[in-house]
């Protein structure tokens, strides 16, 4: 009989938006099997009245306590009542900023949400998200040369949500899609040295997922699209598209979004690197 899954509390307390926090949980939850979580969320957390409500409900369902709080007020609270009622509190950031400091020689500004500030960064990820939506599933392709990478495969390979996810990032990524017998934009073979990268996916997975698709627009289910035989026709003559191209190409079979965006931001970066950018 399989081991019954342990149930715990966790509380993840930010002053800004908890991004980081939940993901850092995560990640980190993601090492153990046979868990489940419980999971009290509690961002923008910048006043004592905030913590108060964060820090009754963690009386309530006592559990473990994750925060990334840059008040040493706030932080003081929250540790204080931790350790009156031994629940465990991890500081999620002091460790990092320390070491920071300490490397720098200089002490860090407390100031909460600072890494979200409207820098040019973040309107940077502004534009990068507007030009992945404008260009879509092989739109305005007339201006592709604005792309930092443009993402080519067949249907149901993840080049949008792979592209929403780059733009989150800052990079503007463009995605055109692989239609057996229809050419590509002309302005794909105009791109010089620009990065494109193509997508390809194990056969039996993209007729499951196109299967789906279909049945979610309530369409009927006999044609070419999702015949098995059809689609492992399609990948085939899609790699050999891409290989006579010379264009990088990424199995998404068993990746995750973010695993295709970093092997992407990987060739983007050496592609910079060898340009001297």
């Amino acid at each position: 009989m399989a081991d019954q899954p342990d149930t715990f509390h966790l509380h993840l307390v930010s002053d800004a938006t908890g991004e980081t926090i939940q993901a850092i949980a995560r990640a980190c939850l993601a090492q153990f099997d046979h868990v489940e979580t419980v999971e009290h969320f509690w961002n923008l957390v910048r006043s004592n009245h905030q913590l108060d409500l964060a820090i009754e409900e963690i009386g309530i369902h006592r559990g473990m306590v994750l925060y990334t709080l840059v008040d040493d007020q706030l932080q003081g609270r929250l540790e204080q009542f931790c350790r009156n009622h031994t629940i465990p509190c991890v500081s999620v950031l002091n460790p990092v900023m320390v070491a920071f400091a300490q490397h720098l020689g200089v002490p860090h500004k407390h100031r909460p949400g600072r890494q979200h500030s409207l820098d040019d960064a973040y309107f940077g990820r502004i534009d990068a998200m507007d030009y992945a939506l404008a260009h879509d599933d092989g739109n305005a392709t007339r201006d592709l040369h604005s792309a930092d990478v443009v993402l080519v495969g067949v249907s149901r390979t993840s080049k949008t949500p792979t592209c929403l996810y780059l733009a989150n990032r800052g990079v503007k990524a463009a995605n055109v899609p692989y239609v057996p017998g229809a050419p590509l934009p002309g302005e794909l073979t105009e791109l010089g040295d620009k990065l494109v990268v193509a997508l390809t996916k194990d056969p039996e997975q993209l007729v499951q997922l196109r299967r789906n698709r279909i049945r979610t627009l309530h369409q009927g289910q006999s044609t070419d699209y999702v015949d098995p035989e059809r689609v492992r026709d399609e990948v085939i003559e899609a790699r050999r598209f891409y290989a006579r191209r010379g264009w990088p190409v990424i199995d998404v079979t068993r990746r995750a979004i973010e695993e295709t965006a970093a092997e992407i931001m990987r060739l983007l970066s050496r592609r910079r690197l060898e340009a001297g950018e």
